[in-house]
């Protein structure tokens, strides 16, 4: 690339010589100065050559800075690569370099004076990607001709994003000015600004001035980016906190739905989790295999309506298989139900093996935007807003159909439904059914931020049976409140007392509001609920 780069500039340089427009004067005396050995004598050169403005200066300054530029004995200078020889202020190629010719050594202050000198060059190119590249160039250079050069280039740039980053170097390199309400103004400007490279700026800045009224604004500053930065973890924190709320919620509305009608304490429902979430992989894996490669993508919208129906089907066969002979007994119920869940986890181990299965995210769902400062990933965006489709389905479920109509009658008076004529145990049947399948729903989701696991289940039970106790049994709304509540909380307190730590305090927290509030949240209504 920095070849290329070299042939280019030296085509423009000889159509110049071409057209008449020969190197200046002052450039062939200016680089007059650059020497082998005297550090000193180089620097001056190179800040001489940056002043004469002239084009041919910069591949003359890319090669001082490539190390390929060499100096004879009769001052001649010329560019030595792998490509040829080239005289350096003629662009003219050359047979071989001179014999006596001798390398131009670098410290490092003379790489950071280059830099800059080359950064003024760029800030005239017809190119936006190379004027930003200069601008990044020139923040290196610390002296008033860097910052002149800037604020001349910002007066007559037309590119919005590269005039905001000039503005952005203007304020960084007018903490150098000699001027104190340069400086000032620099500081006033950078307060506030999230940008990495400003914190260390202005605290070396406020540790090395002595004006005390500019150590202060720039004490000031600081307070300011660190006010914003401490409210932007905030919103980040807000963001993560609602997006863990999404998830608890796909996983407490299937356990919320089923606890609150057959009233049982179902310990394999973590299991329709991890079954939706490896029936994601496997319909990946279909596609993979079966599929053209283009339509990969579309797997996730396919593994949805998959995982249902497996985690649906599963959730029956418990239902009709186990629990409905041990309703009203709640303690065999729950053993019997985490022997299940033992069981699944098992069968799944010796089918997929003990190792974790890697979902891919499509296209569509990989990556991020930048929002108010705030990163969002398109993941867990994606998430959230299955979450709320996945709830309006439920909601439409239960206060639209006549077996919503029927499961909620069962829910507030079981005997009274059954002498109505409603088939309690085919409501009880439909309702696991229907709680499994929302919770494999949950699994596709919990499949794209993380890896499938056989345990994959037991990492979200206990927090499911959180939001529903604390919600209130049975109560969609209370899920929700409940949910998002919760995955909040913890997001909030972690960057405190710890992840484990703040699962602690939560778990407290909601044990010693249940004895407040045994009910929680919303209370479920009816006569049998009121028992």
């Amino acid at each position: 690339m920095r070849l290329f780069l070299r042939v280019w500039l030296v085509c423009l340089t000889l159509a110049a010589l071409g057209s008449g427009s020969a190197f200046s004067a002052s450039l062939s005396e200016a680089s007059a100065g650059l020497s082998p050995r005297n550090f000193g004598a180089t620097g001056n050169a190179i800040d001489a050559i940056a002043a004469t403005g002239d084009p041919a200066a910069l591949p003359l300054l890319q090669a001082l800075a490539d190390g390929t530029l060499e100096k004879a004995e009769d001052g001649r200078l010329v560019i030595v690569t792998d490509a040829g020889v080239t005289d350096a202020l003629t662009g003219a190629a050359l047979a071989e370099p001179p014999a006596d010719s001798v390398k131009i050594r670098l410290n490092n202050r003379l790489r950071t004076q280059l830099r800059g000198a080359i950064g003024q060059f760029g800030l005239i190119s017809p190119d936006p990607a190379r004027r930003l590249a200069a601008v990044d160039a020139l923040l290196n250079d610390r002296s008033p001709e860097g910052l002149g050069r800037l604020e001349a280039a910002l007066a007559k740039e037309q590119d919005e994003a590269v005039a905001a980053q000039m503005r952005f170097g203007v304020s960084m390199l007018s903490l150098y000015a000699d001027d104190p309400a340069k400086r000032l103004a620099g500081i006033e400007a950078l307060s506030g600004l999230l940008d990495p490279r400003v914190q260390g700026v202005l605290a070396g800045y406020q540790a090395s001035e002595t004006d005390p009224e500019l150590k202060q604004a720039a004490a000031d500053a600081l307070a300011a980016i660190e006010q914003k930065r401490f409210w932007m973890d905030i919103g980040v924190n807000l963001y993560q906190g609602i997006s863990l709320g999404s998830i608890l919620l796909l996983a407490a509305v299937g356990l919320a739905v089923t606890f609150g009608v057959a009233g049982v304490i179902n310990m394999a429902h973590g299991e329709m989790l991890m079954l939706g979430a490896y029936t994601t992989f496997v319909v990946q894996q279909l596609f993979r295999a079966w599929l053209p490669p283009a339509l990969i993508d579309w797997y996730l919208i396919a593994a949805i309506p998959a995982a249902a129906l497996v985690a649906g089907l599963f959730g029956i066969l418990i239902e009709r298989g186990v629990i409905r002979f041990l309703y009203g007994r709640p303690l065999e119920t729950l053993l019997a139900t985490w022997g299940l869940s033992l069981i699944l986890q098992q069968v799944v181990r010796s089918v997929f093996g003990p190792t974790n299965q890697e979902v891919a995210n499509p296209s569509w769902m990989s990556g991020a935007f930048q929002f108010a400062g705030v990163t969002l990933t398109y993941n867990r965006l994606v998430i959230i807003l299955f979450s709320l489709i996945v709830l309006a389905i439920v909601w439409f479920v239960l206060q639209r159909s006549r077996f919503g109509l029927e499961m909620r009658a069962v829910t507030q008076n079981r005997r009274m439904a059954a002498a109505v004529g409603i088939d309690t145990a085919r409501v009880d049947a439909l309702t696991f059914a229907l709680g499994s399948a929302v919770a494999g729903m949950g699994g596709v989701a919990l499949s794209q931020v993380g890896n499938v696991s056989p345990n994959l289940g037991t990492l979200y039970i206990v927090d499911s049976f959180m939001v529903v106790v604390f919600g209130g049994v049975g109560q969609l709304a209370g899920t929700v409140v409940g949910a998002l509540t919760l995955g909040v909380l913890n997001k909030l307190m972690e960057p405190f007392a710890g992840a484990v730590l703040a699962k602690v305090l939560l778990l407290v927290a909601v044990i010693l509001f249940i004895q407040k509030r045994p009910k929680g949240l919303f209370v479920l209504k009816g006569r049998s609920a009121e028992a």
